[in-house]
């Protein structure tokens, strides 16, 4: 039933999928409690309930259900949902859920152990969880891990190995990594220097919003240097 539930949701047959979710919740699935869960919070088949949420996330992750772990941490990293701004909790949940192998769960643990968020700085334990993001296709995570190899912090500079986390961000059209992969190719670090591929990546991450590329693209067209 659950797959049926599953396939419903896809389709777009919330009504369908509420009704299949709710019955598999009632007899205790911690993953239908999850996405009963996610449709109460988003509206999806009946009226948002933020409060109804809260409680089928609650019930699924004292079950350990993976991704009713990762998203009680969000409501709690964000103080959103009915519950107090927690950023100790939130990155406790966001751990249970990483080893569980949910890969925003890894991303976000990684962010905190980076920024010092609710738990001690520690950059090599901020790369390592990027890292496991990274493998499971996470774009953010392989800008961060970028990021990391590149100034050096909890991992050993490598401006190759960096590029290359960049580049697999880039090509996923995350305008940040965009951004910074064509500093890279501006500097020559990692690549070999290639100003036409720079400003191609900065065109990129302009065209996809990024605040820095837009300025720089702008003052280039100002400068008569480049028509965009």
């Amino acid at each position: 039933m659950i797959q049926a539930a599953h396939d419903a949701y896809n389709r777009g047959d919330f009504a369908t999928a509420f009704a299949l979710y709710g019955q598999l919740a009632e007899a205790g699935d911690a993953t239908a409690q999850t996405s009963l869960g996610f449709m109460y919070q988003n509206g999806q088949g009946c009226e948002k309930d933020d409060a109804k949420a809260l409680e089928l996330y609650t019930k699924a992750a004292e079950q350990k259900q993976p991704y009713a772990l990762f998203n009680l941490g969000i409501l709690y990293a964000n103080g959103i949902g009915g519950v107090e701004h927690d950023q100790f909790k939130a990155h406790e949940l966001f751990l249970e859920a990483a080893v569980r192998e949910v890969p925003g769960a890894q991303y976000e643990a990684g962010l905190m152990l980076e920024r010092g968020l609710g738990c001690l700085q520690n950059f090599s334990e901020a790369a390592f969880w990027y890292e496991e993001a990274a493998k499971r296709g996470h774009a953010e995570a392989f800008n961060n891990l970028g990021v990391l190899y590149k100034e050096g912090h909890g991992v050993h500079q490598d401006y190759r190995r960096a590029a290359v986390c960049f580049t697999r961000a880039a090509e996923a059209g995350l305008a940040t990594a965009q951004y910074n992969l064509g500093l890279l190719y501006d500097q020559g670090l990692g690549v070999d220097e290639d100003h036409d591929k720079a400003l191609e990546w900065c065109r990129k991450a302009a065209y996809n919003g990024h605040e820095k590329a837009k300025a720089i693209i702008r003052g280039l067209q100002e400068e008569g240097k480049i028509v965009f």
